[in-house]
């Protein structure tokens, strides 16, 4: 499918001369004879470019690619101004207006072709890189999502196997642990021996890989094992 190429300018020669060389050099070409009517264009048709003379009724060249620019999808629209004024100072207005080319009249059409061509082939390069880097970035946020949800679906069985593990006495010490009572202290309440007690300790250690109170403590917190 051959891109598509919008020419702007009110004088019908040069409209007519440049479609038809584009069009010979197998562009797709659309015209308008000022500046408001190319800008509805731009909206129903969206092409791949823009030739554009400034001096126009309506709307002039510059307040086109102004307004052209203000639309997120068309920031990066290769856009060439062609006018009969050579001052640098409205070469400059020309840039900041957003052109990516200023070329003076009279010019010749194979100079305004390469032009094309080339502005077209680095806007090509620019949005393909632009869809690949779009879609690499899905890929991962999509891969990062995955293996959080897998993570959070993983620690949820840990935890949920790890209640299932613990007898009612050993939540019960573990409970008691996190308040910092000692073996006899929670014997007392448990009406256990201290021995006994140390022995569900042990357990606990044992079950949730720990080696000691402070990290079996610590772990139970983190994992939810206790209130």
């Amino acid at each position: 499918m051959p891109l598509t190429i919008l020419v702007v300018d009110d004088d019908l020669g040069t409209r007519l001369s440049v479609s038809d060389y584009l069009e010979l050099s197998g562009y797709s070409v659309i015209t308008a004879n000022d500046g408001r009517e190319a800008l509805a264009m731009v909206d129903d048709y969206h092409p791949d470019l823009i030739v554009t003379d400034i001096i126009m009724p309506e709307m002039n060249g510059y307040e086109l690619v102004r307004r052209v620019r203000q639309q997120p999808v068309f920031r990066l629209l290769p856009v060439i101004l062609l006018t009969a004024r050579i001052k640098t100072q409205e070469r400059i207005l020309g840039y900041q207006s957003g052109c990516d080319l200023y070329l003076p009249k009279p010019f010749e059409l194979e100079e305004l072709a390469a032009a094309i061509r080339n502005l077209l082939e680095r806007s090509q390069i620019i949005q393909s890189e632009y869809r690949f880097s779009h879609k690499d970035s899905l890929g991962i946020s999509a891969s990062t999502k995955a293996a959080d949800a897998h993570n959070s679906l993983s620690t949820q069985i840990q935890k949920s196997h790890l209640h299932s593990s613990l007898t009612h006495r050993e939540q019960e010490v573990l409970e008691l642990l996190t308040h910092g009572l000692s073996n006899a202290e929670m014997g007392h309440q448990l009406h256990l021996s201290p021995r006994t007690v140390e022995k569900y300790v042990s357990s606990l250690l044992r079950k949730t890989s720990t080696s000691n109170r402070a990290e079996l403590v610590r772990f139970a917190m983190k994992h939810g094992l206790v209130e």
